[in-house]
């Protein structure tokens, strides 16, 4: 059975964190909000702990997980060597939506990097988290607190829908505010590279560094994982999806409604400016299911609302879900780009 505490996401009740955070110090699983998505968190150096996370999720043993602390001192004991540059990362963006993979600790279980060199460490931002962290004293590597693939879990339902039953607690602290998982940045090579976009963009982080790399190419699914989220498909829903990219919501509203005369339940993702577009499918009733994420000018709030839409239309049982991209090269947009590729059947020009 699966244990539920709800918490004030502003001022949590620090019994009910010291009951979480002794579960956490006995090797329990517990899920908590953090500012990006809801995480599955067990103490990291705990190996048999780690393990029984990755078989909650059926997580593939190849993809390596993010340690989380509530401090940037704490990492000192996670990694082998600290680059100059964390100072001013650190300074910038801890806490915050920020992984950096750095030179792992001997102290590090294979479990948790997948055998690699390497360790992504985070301080996040959400005050659950920070003060989960604070009370447990421990590094937690936490995944995405969902069954593998699916959409990562932004509300403590999305958890439940998923791990209940398989994990020991859930704190319910109310909906993540960035919806998306945090940027992965590898400072392990010669040049920083962004293994996953995120909320900290390239831009943001040219600030601080003269040069930063974007990798683009999926991580083979044979071999250790670089970084989570680089699966070729991922945060997918049960109904196949299409993204529409470009200017192509016309094309988009042709399918949809070409689909539900076949007799098909059609689910729409879509942005607020495309209302008096998808008035023709609106006519349909029940046959389609459209939730407007928010608009295309708001990526933050797009983000935000973007797993849960998927899981929204899951539940209501459509056929397949059409989904319009927010395209653009820069900010949130790469990051919303980045999942909906993952998650989607193909691209439609």
């Amino acid at each position: 059975m699966t244990d539920v505490i709800r918490v004030d996401p502003a001022h949590p009740d620090a019994a009910a964190l010291a009951h979480a955070a002794d579960c956490l110090r006995r090797g329990g699983l517990v899920a908590f909000p953090t500012e990006t998505v809801y995480g599955l968190g067990v103490h990291a150096l705990d190996r048999a702990a780690v393990r029984r996370l990755f078989e909650a999720k059926g997580r593939p043993a190849n993809d390596p997980l993010i340690v989380h602390v509530d401090a940037v001192e704490r990492i000192h004991t996670l990694v082998s060597a600290v680059p100059d540059v964390v100072a001013a990362l650190s300074a910038r963006f801890w806490p915050g939506p920020l992984t950096l993979v750095l030179p792992r600790s001997p102290h590090v279980p294979d479990e948790v990097t997948a055998g690699l060199h390497t360790v992504g460490v985070r301080v996040p931002a959400h005050p659950v988290a920070r003060a989960l962290l604070g009370a447990a004293g421990i590094p937690v590597a936490a995944p995405s607190a969902n069954l593998f693939s699916r959409p990562s879990p932004t509300r403590a339902s999305h958890v439940l829908d998923d791990l209940a039953g398989r994990i020991d607690l859930v704190i319910d602290g109310g909906a993540t505010d960035v919806g998306v998982e945090s940027t992965v940045l590898d400072l392990s090579g010669d040049v920083p590279t962004i293994l996953r976009p995120g909320a900290v963009s390239r831009e943001m982080l040219r600030a601080v560094l003269p040069r930063v790399e974007q990798r683009s190419a999926a991580a083979s699914s044979s071999g250790a994982m670089p970084s989570p989220g680089m699966l070729e498909r991922h945060y997918s829903p049960r109904a196949p999806l299409t993204v529409y990219d470009g200017d192509a919501v016309a094309r988009l509203v042709r399918d949809a409604c070409a689909a539900i005369a076949e007799g098909h339940r059609i689910g729409i993702m879509a942005a607020d400016e495309d209302r008096a577009a998808l008035s023709d499918v609106e006519r349909h009733g029940s046959r389609a299911t459209i939730v407007y994420l928010g608009s295309e000018r708001d990526l933050a709030t797009v983000a935000s609302h973007l797993y849960a839409a998927l899981r929204e239309l899951d539940a209501s049982g459509v056929d397949r879900i059409l989904v319009r991209s927010f395209p653009g090269s820069e900010g949130l947009a790469v990051a919303i780009q980045d999942r909906l590729r993952r998650a989607g059947v193909k691209p439609v020009a």
